[in-house]
């Protein structure tokens, strides 16, 4: 068996063990496969696992949750359908702590606070729709966020989400605050990167291990993109 041109020599893992595969997925690639037909994450993690353990079938990967394809950071891939099952509960009763961090253009202000908007998804232009009243088709989306400095020409914003939602970070932070997040000309940067990447990344996650009960601390550094270098003196 060939080994696969998968993650050079395992940086990108952060962990594994028996049940959990947990990846810093850089940006521009898919957390599962969309109509675009691109190889998503999901299938890189099904061939490391044959390579790695010398499986002559398929390889069990269950996708927990997920990042946009412009999104860098932790994702948490399940070995077996038991861990898919618990870490699906534990995103779902919102027992999972999570920490982004944001680059933006201009200091948010105020400079902590709590948001609150109604977001309404087109799955046609694939663009979510802040209201901050309530909205008959919207889904109560929260979130807190502080800045933690200035990183360059930018400013480093520690975002938590409270609830999940499709592209909440990005809307809630461009119409809540009017500070869109670098890159990010779907949501109003004028804009984008070279790299077409945003500046956001799923900087840590922290849960209950769905197996053994272990307290998991997940961090993921940041990536080696001139835009985050800046960023690095806050670790």
């Amino acid at each position: 068996m060939n080994r696969p041109n998968l993650w050079s020599e395992q940086k990108e893992i952060l962990f594994e063990d028996n049940h959990l595969l947990i990846i810093n997925k850089p940006a521009g690639l898919l957390v599962q496969g969309d109509a675009t037909g691109d190889e998503p994450l999901s299938n890189k993690a099904e061939e490391y696992l044959r390579f790695k353990y010398k499986k002559p079938g398929a390889a069990f990967i269950g996708v927990v949750h997920r990042l946009d394809r412009p999104v860098s950071g932790v994702v948490v891939l399940a070995k077996t359908s038991k861990a898919l099952s618990r870490m699906n509960e534990l995103f779902r009763d919102n027992k999972i702590s999570k920490t982004y961090w944001a680059l933006t253009g201009k200091c948010p202000a105020p400079i902590e606070g709590h948001l609150t908007h109604w977001l309404v998804k087109d799955p046609i232009r694939n663009v979510t729709k802040a209201y901050s009243e309530r909205h008959g088709q919207g889904q109560k989306s929260d979130l807190d966020y502080r800045v933690l400095g200035e990183a360059g020409n930018r400013f480093l914003v520690q975002v938590n989400p409270i609830t999940g939602r499709p592209h909440q970070i990005r809307v809630q932070l461009s119409t809540g605050l009017g500070t869109p997040i670098v890159g990010d000309v779907k949501y109003g940067f004028l804009a984008p990167l070279p790299d077409v990447s945003i500046a956001l990344h799923a900087r840590e996650l922290q849960f209950k291990h769905p197996v053994t009960k272990e307290d998991m601390r997940i961090l993921a550094p940041l990536p080696d993109i001139a835009h985050w270098q800046a960023a690095e003196a806050y670790y």
